[in-house]
């Protein structure tokens, strides 16, 4: 029996693109590692990703599983119909699938709905015994899966695949904050759930080698310092294995300099922190009160001081958003020197507290879930036009990525002795010039 597990692209016209991007943004789809490690050894599995390589339809497979996000959920629909229409059942799951089982569900056998462990086992179980015809359509738990029952991923399935990074780790789950614009709680709990610092070390040690290459890891945690104490642990934990890591972090980890002490020590490198935005009223409007804009400059000089760089993400469009955040935003990213930035346009994901508002107050103004890419706009904004929304969105990647800006934030490695480390947040901000052109449009 053989079992393909497929990641989709964003969408299908942007298919040859994004698989030309540069290596540095392409990573292996965890979450279909953690499928293959719960799929008994019995089964061969093959993992395809669709952003660095074409689907073969005319390969042989019993069954199909494919992930899906909003934005990927219409070519991952196309692929699904095309299996099926050659006899093959396909299953779905992923956040979209989640939120949306009845409409994912005209387009597969059966659906899982949240988190795979314990529900991807049973659906194996059921297809052994009587094929497609023994499936339910909805595989469904009414509890969270225990994190001590996390597998390793098969990461072996990924290995000639040509990643920049290839080793991630995930050692949390659930967020028990609400920010409006997240699907993150509503996918995996607003309760944090931890996998034993003892189990996460076992796994690290068996990824690990002496060539340096070996011990580059990311944690895929959407805040590794979400509870101080286990995070406290597990950088301890981390020293002794002499590691070179990135992660995502709130930037209240500028709070507790023992922790970031210790994450330095541990190998920290590089930390991915949600700003946001530099408007108070729009944190407020997204419910991340946790972030303190007036906090932010003295934070980031924080934590470049324990030799730690900070990747920024920014999204405009919320309802106190005028056409002056794009350049009141750029200059503050090039005034506290951050080492690589990420824009987003706000984004009505299904599912989330902002989807519900928008709709309530008829602003949704584009069901094209492919557009839902975190770089289209799908709503109608308050204070500007859609067309200025994207239009300033524009700008400021194209402005941040010109090369004077660039030269004048990796300027800041100098904080915390970083300078060593400017090939490599150089290579991170050409890799976005290249996506974005670089060029300031008047």
């Amino acid at each position: 029996m053989k079992i393909l597990l497929i990641s989709p692209t964003w969408k299908k016209e942007t298919k040859v693109k994004r698989m030309g991007r540069n290596r540095i943004f392409k990573v292996p789809p965890h979450n279909l590692l953690i499928v293959s490690a719960l799929t008994p050894k019995d089964i061969e599995v093959e993992i395809i990703d669709e952003n660095i390589e074409e689907i073969d339809f005319d390969k042989k497979a019993n069954l199909v599983g494919i992930t899906t996000m909003t934005a990927s959920c219409p070519r991952a629909y196309e692929i699904a119909d095309t299996f099926r229409e050659r006899g093959i059942p396909v299953i779905f799951g992923g956040i979209h699938a989640t939120v949306l089982p009845e409409e994912t569900a005209q387009h597969a056998d059966a659906v899982v709905i949240g988190e795979a462990e314990g529900l991807w086992e049973k659906l194996i179980e059921d297809f052994k015994k009587g094929g497609k015809q023994a499936l339910d359509k909805f595989y469904k738990s009414s509890q969270r899966p225990d994190p001590v029952k996390i597998p390793i991923p098969r990461r072996e399935l990924i290995k000639d695949k040509g990643y920049l990074l290839s080793r991630f780790l995930q050692l949390t789950r659930g967020c028990p904050f609400d920010c409006s614009f997240c699907s993150v709680s509503k996918f995996f709990g607003k309760k944090y759930r931890f996998r034993p610092i003892k189990k996460v070390i076992e796994e690290i040690r068996g990824m690990i080698g002496k060539p340096l290459k070996t011990r580059f890891l990311g944690f895929l945690d959407d805040n590794i310092v979400g509870n101080i104490n286990y995070a406290r642990e597990l950088f301890k934990a981390l020293i002794p294995y002499k590691l070179l890591w990135i992660g995502q972090s709130s930037i209240n980890i500028a709070q507790h300099g023992d922790v970031l002490q210790l994450a330095a020590a541990s190998g920290c490198k590089g930390l991915f922190i949600g700003f946001e935005s530099i408007s108070e009223a729009s944190l407020l409007e997204a419910n991340k009160s946790q972030n303190k804009i007036k906090f932010y400059e003295r934070a980031i000089k924080k934590i470049h001081q324990f030799g730690i760089s900070i990747e920024g993400a920014f999204i405009f469009g919320f309802d106190h958003d005028d056409k002056s955040i794009f350049k009141k935003t750029v200059q503050f990213i090039e005034r506290v020197k951050l080492d690589a930035v990420q824009f987003s346009i706000l984004i009505p994901l299904p599912g989330t507290r902002l989807y519900e508002k928008l709709e309530k107050e008829d602003r949704i103004i584009d069901r094209n879930w492919s557009n839902y890419d975190l770089a289209h706009v799908v709503f109608q904004p308050k204070l500007m036009t859609p067309q200025e929304l994207k239009q300033g969105f524009d700008w400021a990647y194209q402005r941040i990525y010109r090369l004077s800006s660039i030269f004048k934030r990796l300027s800041g490695l100098y904080r915390g002795r970083r300078w060593k480390y400017l090939l490599p947040g150089l290579t991170l901000n050409l890799g976005y010039r290249r996506t974005f052109k670089g060029k300031e449009k008047r």
